[in-house]
């Protein structure tokens, strides 16, 4: 068994009050004895429109993040997977740093299927990667890709990942319907992919989300059976952690599909 956390914290008013909640948050599951902590997609400095400053995204101003991240890893002995935006080759990447229990960058992954509308926002990645925290192997969708294109973690799935973390955004602190049963019929589609990621591959899936007034998606820990098992309450923030069995995520119907079929 092994346990994480999933971390709902609200928009960020700067890098530094992000830095505040990440501490926060990643103290608090340490505490709780979680061996690694998924935040929110563009979690530093903060998902774009948020009203963050311009200089808070200089490529300066995020190394310094990424490092005092690794910091509070280390200081904490808890792995962190942290969204941020990264300067690359004349654009920014919407990616996810992993950062081990010493403080170690472990590497990142990119986000590769950018939305539509996130086309003048971000550049899309070209590689998909795979992690290993304490003997469990994981992969990492962020958002839309994770959503849309189911193929980002069976790709995962396939070569032995028991868990895909899921960063994402959904919701608004200005308009929206405060929902109030996760998974509802008349709920946005969000927690019903999330689902069909974890049955349609036979893995755990970990989705993270702002803890925003108008959520349209919460915090979700999925099994393998697509079961739900727990999940933040909507506006919430905070933390939840769970135990999972990786022995569960056998990979099963993942490793079925027949991949010779469809190239």
């Amino acid at each position: 068994m092994i346990r994480i956390a999933l971390a709902s914290p609200p928009f960020p008013k700067s890098i530094y009050d992000g830095l505040y909640w990440l501490e926060k948050l990643v103290k608090e599951a340490a505490q709780k004895k979680a061996e690694i902590i998924c935040f929110p997609e563009s979690y530093l400095p903060g998902y774009p429109g948020m009203g963050y400053a311009p200089e808070d995204r200089s490529p300066e101003k995020l190394q310094e993040a990424l490092l005092k991240a690794a910091k509070i890893a280390a200081e904490n002995t808890i792995a962190i997977i942290l969204p941020m935006d990264w300067h690359h080759n004349g654009g920014i990447l919407n990616l996810a740093y992993v950062l081990s229990a010493s403080g170690e960058i472990l590497g990142y992954q990119t986000k590769n299927q950018l939305d539509p509308s996130e086309d003048n926002l971000w550049i899309p990645g070209t590689e998909r990667k795979l992690f290993e925290v304490n003997g469990l192997k994981f992969g990492i969708t962020i958002c839309h890709e994770g959503f849309r294109y189911p193929e980002s973690v069976r790709w995962a799935a396939q070569h032995d990942a028991k868990i895909v973390f899921h960063p994402h955004f959904t919701g608004s602190n200005t308009d929206g319907i405060r929902l109030t049963e996760w998974g509802a019929k008349n709920n946005p589609y969000y927690e019903k992919a999330v689902m069909m990621r974890a049955m349609e591959n036979t893995i755990y899936m970990a989705s993270s989300n702002f803890a925003s007034l108008y959520a349209e998606s919460a915090s979700s820990i999925i099994g393998p059976d697509g079961n739900c098992i727990q999940h933040q309450a909507y506006g919430k923030a905070g933390i939840i952690t769970e135990d999972i069995d990786p022995e569960l995520a056998t990979g099963l119907l993942a490793k079925r599909f027949k991949n010779s079929l469809y190239s």
